[in-house]
């Protein structure tokens, strides 16, 4: 798994962050994180099958449906859901697979690793993001 300085790294290099999982409801914590990664100058792409958009984007219902590269795929979803978003995120080359706090999945995190991806597990890029 990737350390703190990674981490930095990871954030450092990324641009756009496509949000697995998201809400259009103010109070969730998918929705928070990814207006913070807008406001720090992030494109966020998010991935919800429920929604049309969300915070004034465009919502796809899959990663594949994206029309843009994405560095990242950050991960709203139950551990046992990652492995298929792994697989999709391996499909449309994105860079990092990012698990937000309570995902954890070592199968996922395996398969996106053998695919060259970097991998973070149970951590959050709102909190981690230093600037």
């Amino acid at each position: 798994m990737s350390t703190d300085q990674e981490i930095q790294q990871i954030l450092k290099d990324t641009k756009t962050i496509a949000v697995v999982g998201i809400s259009h409801k103010a109070h969730r914590a998918s929705y928070q994180v990814a207006k913070f990664l807008i406001e720090k100058g992030y494109t966020v792409i998010p991935v919800n099958p429920k929604y049309e958009e969300v915070l004034g984007q465009v919502c796809y219902a899959k990663l594949e449906d994206i029309p843009v590269a994405v560095d990242m795929v950050d991960c709203f979803r139950r551990s046992e859901e990652i492995v298929p978003i792994a697989e999709s995120a391996i499909r449309i080359g994105a860079k990092v697979l990012w698990m937000q706090l309570g995902v954890e999945s070592d199968d996922a995190a395996e398969m996106a690793q053998s695919a060259g991806m970097q991998v973070v597990m149970n951590r959050c890029p709102k909190i981690d993001y230093r600037g």
